[in-house]
């Protein structure tokens, strides 16, 4: 009997030492946590033509090789375009060589002996238009030949078809024209960027390196000016868009199902204002058919579908607190809200014009939840598809019959089933399952044999009344009567959220922390998406200030929980969550023992204008909601530690800010660490030459030198170095 109670006594350890300890190789080398990808197959889905291109040969005679991409004629499998060689440019840009291949003929044909941007066919497959040069050409396939739409571009002067830095980037688009429904027509954007001043990075990349200029906006600074062209391709005629000019954007341009009928966005430089004006192709003449203005602003986004009855649109707003679907007609004589309540549609999946009816989803029944619902173009009856508390992810097929649902929580990995979409004698609408098609089995088994943890949500309260939306992760073999030290992990930016109800909001970085014997937490401050806008919006013009009282609130709360170790409350963030995590180490620095910072905005008057006046005018309105909240400013605050990192070719949150962060610790004479990654961008990434797992090295082993207590394993020890001769 001893015996067996001793055995049932060692039982957990045990079980303990059978699980495998995560490392930083499982997550960012061999991709051990990684998922099973599952399509979504209605056994209907039309295969794409087989295309070998190794039989294929360049224009030189050479054999042709893998394509990047391939790109089939909206005619047929005719003719087609490869892209190869694809460079990336920004986030959402890149330029290949594009070849075009004829079926026929089994012939490449190479557009242009440079790389090109956004080749794309027109509706009805007889050309191929690119930007070569920053100019707009369209290729003629009847004929063989190219034509220029435009022959004024000039790099770091004048665009056309593609964007400029500050639009791709926050009206996160890169192709800046659009064929017309029936391919009569091309509307396209000419960018005159000749104003706009020039920053400068260096690439390490020779012995005497290389200056890269080009044009970024920052906040209070003058704007590329945008017109917008419209190109008849068989009278070779081109005329511009009609609109009131100025200090504006032009955040978007679509066709209606006309073809002559082309819709313009027009915004004022607050964003608070939108317009859209429908603009005659043939003589650019406009008059406004949708107007809204908002007392902070107004979202730009893609939610806007021309019916093909030709008479209505259908269009996504928070024009009355919350984000939800509106329905009105071209006249202007029917406008339909169609989703109403204190709750915020997320996506719209699929339109079912034949049957009347929009299937969406929302943020439902917690802002960390997703459920599909559908609704008809009355907005009279709407019903829920999928249920409960979780993260539903849809895809439909085309006739709206049925989706698959990839369905995940915070704890679980997605389980993939088949719906029916059934309708009863009363238009009753409800989901059926036809069958499960994939439960992660690999990826549960694998979490288990590493010892996942199970993260929590929590409810934590502000000193302003309001309650914020978290998660924590307690560290592996939790035991109450230790104390253990806190990483909060927080991006808190305009709109965004980390708190979700759906399988990777907690990654594996974050369970390898928590084995290490640290809480870690995630709390989305005032300012994040999908509670309303005025839970949204409240940061306005004083960005920060209200997310880093937040965060503070939380460390406090969580503080006083008698298995914390309050002196030990580190904040670790990326962007946005990089300026928050400097903001805490500052003005935090009472309950903020240490920060890393990844990449951040440390002053918005470094950022580009787009995003920073939406949120905050420009520094010259507003110069106290600047400085106020720019960590910069408050470096002489510092208690605690605070590792900063940076990639010097970051072109969206530039190294400047790094070095004008140090240059202020240096002046406040505050010690500091801090990592720089050479030619790196944003994203601060790379396989192949290591820098991914270095990073994440760096950061893992400085959080557990510097905030580690004797409840927490210690960093790694370094690999031993080879002797020098």
């Amino acid at each position: 009997m001893r015996k067996l109670l001793f055995v049932l006594f060692l039982l957990p350890i045990l079980v303990q030492a059978q699980e495998k300890s995560i490392t930083l190789e499982d997550i960012y080398k061999k991709g051990t946590f990684r998922g099973e990808p599952v399509r979504a197959d209605f056994g209907t889905t039309k295969t794409s033509p087989e295309l070998k291109t190794d039989e294929l040969k360049d224009e030189t005679g050479k054999p042709f090789g893998q394509a990047d991409d391939i790109v089939f004629s909206p005619s047929g499998n005719q003719f087609a375009f490869l892209k190869k060689g694809t460079e990336q440019i920004y986030r959402r840009s890149s330029k290949s060589y594009v070849y075009f291949y004829d079926a026929n003929t089994k012939q490449l044909t190479k557009l242009a002996d440079e790389k090109v941007l956004h080749p794309s066919f027109s509706p009805d497959g007889s050309k191929i238009a690119f930007v070569k040069n920053n100019n707009l050409v369209v290729y003629d396939i009847a004929t063989k030949s190219s034509r220029n739409i435009t022959t004024d571009g000039k790099w770091n002067d004048v665009i056309n078809g593609n964007c400029d830095w500050v639009y791709e980037e926050e009206f996160e688009f890169s192709r800046a024209y659009e064929w017309s429904p029936k391919g009569n027509f091309i509307a396209y954007y000419r960018f005159d960027e000749s104003e706009v001043k020039e920053y400068n990075m260096t690439f390490y990349d020779n012995s005497y390196n290389k200056d890269y200029r080009y044009k970024y906006p920052k906040a209070g600074e003058d704007n590329s000016k945008v017109e917008i062209h419209i190109y008849d391709l068989a009278a070779n005629h081109d005329v511009k868009a009609r609109y009131d000019q100025g200090d504006i954007y032009i955040p978007r341009i679509k066709w209606t199902r006309d073809d002559n009928s082309l819709i313009v966005y027009w915004m004022n430089r607050y964003q608070n204002e939108l317009k859209l004006l429908a603009t005659d192709a043939k003589t650019g003449n406009s008059s406004i058919l949708y107007e809204e203005k908002n007392k902070y602003y107004v979202e730009i986004n893609d939610d806007w579908w021309w019916l093909k009855d030709g008479k209505n649109f259908l269009f996504s707003s928070e024009m009355n607190g919350f984000k939800h679907l509106y329905l009105y007609s071209l006249d202007g004589k029917s406008k339909i809200q169609l989703t109403k309540g204190n709750f915020e549609v997320t996506d719209v999946n699929a339109v079912d014009e034949t049957n009347q009816r929009i299937y969406f989803t929302m943020a439902y029944p917690r802002p960390m939840d997703r459920n599909l619902f559908v609704t008809d173009f009355t907005g009279k009856k709407t019903f829920q598809l999928t249920q409960g508390e979780g993260w539903n992810r849809v895809e439909l097929n085309d006739e709206c019959t049925q989706f698959f649902c990839f369905r995940s929580d915070i704890n679980t990995p997605q389980t993939v089933t088949q719906h029916e979409i059934v309708v009863d004698k009363k238009k009753n609408i409800s989901a059926n399952l036809i069958k499960t098609v994939n439960e992660s089995a690999k990826q549960k088994a694998k979490i288990a044999e590493y010892g996942y943890g199970k993260a929590e949500f929590i409810r934590v309260p502000n000193s302003k009344g309001d309650t914020l939306n978290g998660w924590m992760l307690k560290p592996a073999n939790f035991d109450p009567s230790k104390k253990y030290p806190v990483l909060f992990c927080n991006y808190g930016g305009p709109g965004s959220q980390q708190v979700a109800n759906r399988f990777g909001a907690v990654s594996p970085w974050h369970q390898l922390l928590a084995q290490k014997g640290f809480i870690v937490m995630s709390v989305d401050n005032t300012g994040t998406g999908y509670r309303g806008e005025e839970f949204k919006k409240k940061t306005y013009l004083q960005l920060g200030k209200f997310e880093i009282e937040d965060q503070i609130d939380a460390a406090k709360w969580v503080g006083k929980m008698p298995f914390v170790d309050a002196a030990n409350i580190g904040h670790w963030g990326w962007s946005y969550g990089g300026f928050m995590s400097s903001l805490a180490i500052t003005k935090g620095n009472e309950v903020f023992s240490a920060a890393v910072a990844v990449a951040p905005v440390t002053n918005w008057r470094y950022y580009d204008n787009i995003y920073t006046e939406r949120y905050m005018r420009t520094p010259q309105e507003n110069p106290k909601g600047y400085d106020d909240n720019s960590p910069i400013n408050f470096t002489d605050k510092i208690k605690g530690k605070y590792l900063i990192i940076h990639g010097t070719a970051d072109d969206n949150v530039h190294f400047q800010n790094a070095t004008q962060m140090i240059s202020a610790l240096v002046k406040s004479n505050i010690d500091f660490e801090s990592a720089y990654y050479p030619n790196k961008n944003h994203g601060i990434g790379g396989m192949m030459d290591n820098t991914t797992f270095h990073l994440w090295s760096k950061m893992t082993n400085w959080i557990l030198e510097n905030m580690g207590n004797t409840n927490t394993q210690g960093p790694a020890q370094p690999g031993k170095q080879p002797k020098g001769f």
